[in-house]
């Protein structure tokens, strides 16, 4: 006789014991999600950022589903197929200019992880072995696999595996608001010490990794177009590449197609997922500049980038990501102008003694609840609020005291002023 054997689901980012049960989700219809009680959840993080044309999108569904008709997958080791060649293409001509030579992996860890080792053999295979160190952000955050933590700043996501991780140096990011008077000191901060370093240790660092214009999990925290346009100069002057992790920034998140572009930056190579199928499949890729591509191109067989994935470049997930880019060209509008939406609705927000550090890029807002206790993820706040809202029907998931929107691109007038609308009322209701 088998007996029972209870099942349990390990979800992300949620601790096993004090969390409350997950919420079932049945189906999604726009920017809402419905569970399993017919009540209607507002996503106004865009389901972790990845969803950009709304739930259960008609034209991306039917893409995939045409495509699984007639070629679901097949390995990308010697074979290609016409999804990929069409996405790699459409992708060269949207990213800022040189970047043309595309690697395809399946999620935003592992975009990082082909971007550092791309970095690492480009010297290596130039017989330059010296160059393996990188210098990357305080507060940054590039994924959960090994690499991309090691590329992460240090602190409770990465404390046990801190002996696995390789050494990084980390800089400040200049974090800036509306009303910030202190920028360019922060920046020029930044810069003094990305060229201490640069020099103490000359010769050895392969790469600068940012997340330009927005940190994501670090607490969304905005950064000037001027300040890496100064990191490229910089880069330039020492020879190191500059990596650009797009993976939230990317397809519109910034107002720009990309944030590169938006600050008319140019990378030497770029880390692009979430957006990239509208938040119907697993997809990530990164692009690298020619020269990168060159130092493999060889007859030395051992110069070969010997990396990939079971799924690399899944015809359906390529099929999708085609579909969302033709949303996207189709309705440039939705995400160059939810910026001018977002401050309309947020001069009552911004008045508010709770509130800080208000700031907007594109289709994000972000601010800092001030509750009188340490600042960061760890933040008592976090959970509380993201009761509260989810009680509203609106799913906001707070990062410690950083309370932000980033809403699909499809939100009308009336439904994102809805929630700015509640967001008071959940404030006050806290008695900060």
């Amino acid at each position: 006789m088998i007996e029972n054997k209870k099942v349990t689901i390990w979800h992300p980012f949620t601790h096993t014991k004090t969390d409350p049960e997950p919420v079932h989700i049945t189906r999604g219809e726009g920017v809402y999600l419905i569970d399993n009680k017919g009540n209607r959840i507002l996503d106004a993080i865009s389901s972790w950022w990845v969803n950009i044309h709304g739930h259960a999108n008609p034209v991306i569904a039917a893409a995939i589903y045409e495509q699984a008709l007639k070629l679901e997958h097949v390995l990308f080791a010697g074979f290609t197929h016409d999804p990929a060649k069409k996405l790699a293409e459409q992708l060269a001509d949207l990213l800022p200019p040189g970047l043309n030579n595309v690697f395809f992996s399946d999620n935003g860890s592992t975009a990082v992880e082909v971007a550092l080792k791309l970095a690492c053999q480009y010297y290596f295979n130039r017989e330059i072995q010296s160059r393996n160190r990188f210098i990357a952000f305080e507060n940054a955050y590039h994924g959960d696999t090994i690499g991309a933590m090691s590329a992460g700043s240090r602190g409770i996501f990465t404390r046990p595996f801190s002996d696995l991780l390789f050494h990084t140096d980390f800089i400040d990011y200049p974090s800036t608001w509306i009303g910030d008077t202190g920028v360019e000191q922060k920046e020029e901060q930044s810069l003094a010490q990305l060229k201490q370093l640069l020099d103490e240790h000359e010769g050895r660092h392969a790469a600068v990794i940012i997340e330009p214009l927005v940190q994501g999990a670090g607490g969304m925290n905005m950064c000037r177009p001027e300040f890496l346009k100064k990191i490229r100069s910089v880069c330039d002057d020492h020879d190191i590449l500059l990596i650009f992790d797009e993976v939230m920034t990317g397809f519109g998140r910034t107002g720009h197609w990309f944030a590169s572009t938006g600050a008319s930056v140019s990378p030497d190579l770029i880390c692009l997922s979430k957006g990239i199928t509208g938040g119907f499949m697993p997809l990530s890729v990164t692009v690298a500049r020619e020269k990168i591509y060159d130092a493999f191109y060889s007859d030395d067989r051992s110069k070969t980038f010997f990396h990939g994935h079971s799924y690399t470049a899944n015809p359906m997930a390529c099929a999708a990501a085609l579909a969302s880019t033709g949303l996207l060209r189709d309705n440039p509008e939705l995400f160059t102008g939810m910026a001018a939406k977002h401050l309309k609705n947020a001069g009552h927000l911004m008045e508010m003694k709770q509130v800080g550090k208000f700031r907007i890029c594109g289709t994000i807002a972000a601010w800092q609840v001030k509750t009188g206790g340490n600042s960061g993820y760890m933040n008592e706040i976090a959970p509380v609020l993201r009761k509260k809202f989810l009680e509203k029907g609106i799913l906001i998931r707070p990062l410690g005291d950083t309370l932000y929107l980033m809403p699909p691109y499809i939100i009308t007038e009336d439904q994102l002023s809805g929630i700015y609308k509640t967001i008071p009322d959940v404030l006050n209701s806290l008695h900060l």
